[in-house]
């Protein structure tokens, strides 16, 4: 296996062209996409207790669920 970089520019079509070394014979190549300026917002951090109060766990929570829920009977 063997690597190269080369620069290339995604245009309005989405599609990015590329022009290999003279020497380069014809081959199968897998081709990587590496952004250098990333598009995508970075993720918020996430804060203790952002959701407080958002968020209701119903009081039965930790009951056994009845038979009818494991064999499926629709009662």
């Amino acid at each position: 296996m063997q690597a190269i970089e080369l620069q290339a520019t995604i245009d309005e079509n989405h599609q990015i062209h590329l022009q290999l070394p003279e020497d380069y014979p014809p081959q199968v190549a897998k081709v990587i996409v590496y952004l250098e300026k990333s598009s995508i917002p970075p993720i918020k951090k996430r804060q203790f207790g952002q959701f407080k109060g958002k968020i209701h766990i119903a009081g039965d929570f930790n009951h056994e669920l009845p038979d009818s829920f494991w064999l499926g009977d629709p009662r």
